[in-house]
């Protein structure tokens, strides 16, 4: 795969579920740590109790170097375990505004409102972090995340050239302003279409395969690179389905299919 005029190296080396390490160049940044083994268990309350049921590809004994995190929300264990905590301090990591006071007192652990920019140098290179807004579990905080960096070079039109990372998402309408200042050359998208167990009834809390491919054709992304849907009983939509899917909707040639603990070059 190629992104016309994107000017750097992008792979993804897929551990579980929401986890994986960006490496860009020679920087890595890896996504909402999690490292329990398969079979442990979470009581959530209300009689809800998650239970992951694939152990990660890689320990934290395996990890390369991490330069920073980027932490959709930590108060779910599915995104963020006893193990992945132990990454967090001394390192930059990017979250939510409530995530930035619960994980309090590390200062480097940046709170970010959606829409909000930051920049941090990495690897003697200046990145730009974008939060992006989520709609996750009713009541609680989700941010996804957009980087950028003059190595990226921009598009034709001159947006600067971008990485996506969703976070745990539904599809929401305001997610339709990212295509009017970035040209989006991959888009990360966590999917499954996971449903919380509500007083209410059941909610869907992760984008389906329709909603993933309205997203990719709605932000105008070059490539999509799914995951998120595996390992876990409140997920309703595995990988032989999304396949069906992307191949209905039109857009399965664009799509990067990750490998589990095996470095999977995007472009």
């Amino acid at each position: 795969m190629s992104a016309a005029t994107f000017q750097s190296s992008f792979s993804v080396t897929h551990i579980g579920t929401a986890t994986a390490i960006f490496e860009i160049d020679k920087v890595k940044l890896l996504t909402d740590p999690f490292f329990s083994p398969a079979g442990t268990q979470w009581d959530m309350g209300g009689g809800n109790v998650l239970e992951n049921t694939e152990t990660p590809a890689l320990g934290l004994e395996d990890l390369p170097a991490i330069d920073a995190i980027l932490l959709s929300h930590e108060d779910h264990p599915d995104n963020l375990d006893s193990f992945g905590r132990q990454l967090l301090n001394g390192r930059h990591v990017f979250t939510t505004v409530d995530g930035g006071k619960n994980l309090s007192p590390r200062p480097a652990v940046r709170g970010m409102k959606p829409w909000e920019t930051v920049s941090v140098m990495l690897g003697g290179k200046k990145y730009e972090i974008t939060a992006t807004p989520c709609q996750h579990l009713p009541g609680g905080e989700c941010t996804g995340f957009i980087l950028t960096t003059p190595d990226f070079g921009a598009s034709a039109d001159g947006r600067p050239n971008a990485i996506y990372f969703t976070g745990d998402t539904v599809y929401i309408d305001e997610l339709a302003k990212i295509p009017e200042k970035f040209h989006i050359a991959a888009a990360v998208m966590n999917l499954g279409a996971a449903h919380a167990a509500l007083p209410d009834g059941p909610v869907q809390i992760t984008m389906d395969g329709k909603q993933a491919a309205h997203l990719f054709r709605t932000i105008k992304a070059d490539f999509l690179v799914p995951m998120h849907y595996e390992s876990w009983g409140h997920f309703t939509q595995f990988g032989q389905d999304l396949i069906k899917v992307f191949k209905e909707e039109g857009i399965f040639d664009k799509v990067c299919w990750l490998s589990p603990g095996k470095s999977v070059k995007v472009f």
